[in-house]
């Protein structure tokens, strides 16, 4: 027992032998590792420093708004089209609706334009005093039920109605609600059952319950601080590896341009309200109230069983927002739906130079057999 208090007290070399070659040795490997680690970290605080001097900014041609309620706003991306099949897009309430048009060059509502579609998008933008108490069926049977009017009043038309992550959940209760006003349905990275290949953070979020029922009650938001800190504990260490891949980028490259681009979305996000923020959390990651067929919309249960219309369900194998296990769940749960899988993760079947090939025009094509 003495010899091994010994060890510890002297960092693995017992007391009295300091000048042996085991201590130099030791004392070398400490140093090593304290100078790698200034190194890192300044590599870090670097490619931060790159990141934000960074001369990029987004340039994209302004859709225009379409219909407004509230801090919500559809915007129509296929004006050169007013004869096309319309599309309702519905993308997350968490980010903004911009992953989806990025770039000139990375852009899944401009490429949907160019295959000769009309694309309405939903930019449900930072909620506002109007939304200060909105629960889910308020943004279901509210906004979106609004907007889908809005959608069919312009063109005379169903859309195919398209969701996106968290955009998916919603899009998939507003074809419930809605089934004789759309003509197809389509979910993309849309999570279901969410005990299948949940991620270790999944753990912590009873320990969440009291700040989200506050929050809730007093009709306060989750700010994005926090929101961002759940999502890095899905890889506490993918922060650090992209960014010091980013600065061994060329600056003025599209690599690095893409990273700045995709960066500073990211970091564009929204805040959630809080009594949304509870039924996502607690009811949705907690008690998995989708798959169990207790999540509710406006008192009407959400059963994917309920759906008639073709859909198409979009699962990228690499996503680790939503596991391909959550989103398999819904594809076997509707009983009309064909799966496409895509070799990239969440962000990237969006907005990574792959993702045209994978991801949008199987989509598209999917969508112009559908409507023959």
């Amino acid at each position: 027992m003495k010899d091994n208090a010994a060890e510890i007290a002297g960092n693995g070399v017992p007391e009295g032998d300091e000048s042996q070659p085991e201590k130099a040795t030791w004392d070398a490997f400490v140093s090593a590792v304290d100078q790698a680690i200034l190194e890192r970290s300044q590599d870090l605080l670097d490619a931060v420093l790159i990141y934000r001097r960074h001369p990029y900014v987004r340039e994209t041609e302004p859709a225009p708004v379409a219909w407004r309620a509230g801090s919500t706003a559809l915007l129509d991306y296929g004006k050169s089209n007013l004869d096309g099949q319309p599309l309702l897009v519905i993308p997350s309430l968490i980010n903004r609706y911009y992953i989806l048009d990025l770039r000139s060059d990375r852009s899944f509502l401009r490429y949907l334009e160019s295959r000769g579609f009309r694309p309405f998008v939903v930019d449900w933008d930072a909620p506002g005093p109007s939304e200060a108490r909105f629960t889910l069926t308020d943004y279901v049977a509210g906004r979106l039920d609004q907007a889908l009017d809005a959608v069919r009043a312009i063109t005379g038309k169903p859309p195919i109605v398209l969701g996106y992550c968290m955009g998916g959940l919603l899009a998939l209760a507003l074809a419930t609600r809605r089934q004789a006003d759309i003509r197809a349905l389509g979910l993309l990275a849309t999570p279901w059952d969410f005990t299948a290949g949940a991620p270790p953070v999944a753990a912590l979020l009873p320990l969440m319950r009291p700040f989200l029922t506050a929050t809730s009650d007093r009709g306060h938001e989750v700010g994005t601080d926090l929101l961002q800190a759940l999502f890095h504990m899905l890889d506490p260490m993918l922060v650090i590896k992209k960014f010091l891949r980013f600065r061994s980028l060329d600056a003025d490259g599209a690599e690095a341009i893409d990273f700045v681009a995709l960066e500073d979305w990211l970091n564009d996000g929204v805040p959630l309200m809080g009594p949304v923020a509870a039924e996502a959390f607690l009811d949705w990651y907690g008690a998995n109230t989708p798959a169990r067929l207790r999540w509710k919309i406006a008192g009407r249960t959400i059963d994917p069983a309920d759906i008639s219309l073709p859909t198409s369900i979009v699962i990228p194998s690499r996503d680790r927002i939503v596991p391909p296990p959550s989103a398999e769940a819904l594809a076997a749960a509707l009983p009309h739906a064909k799966t496409l899988g895509a070799p990239l993760g969440h962000v990237g079947m969006m907005a990574s130079s792959n993702a045209k090939k994978a991801v949008w025009e199987p989509l598209g094509a999917w969508m112009e057999e559908t409507i023959r």
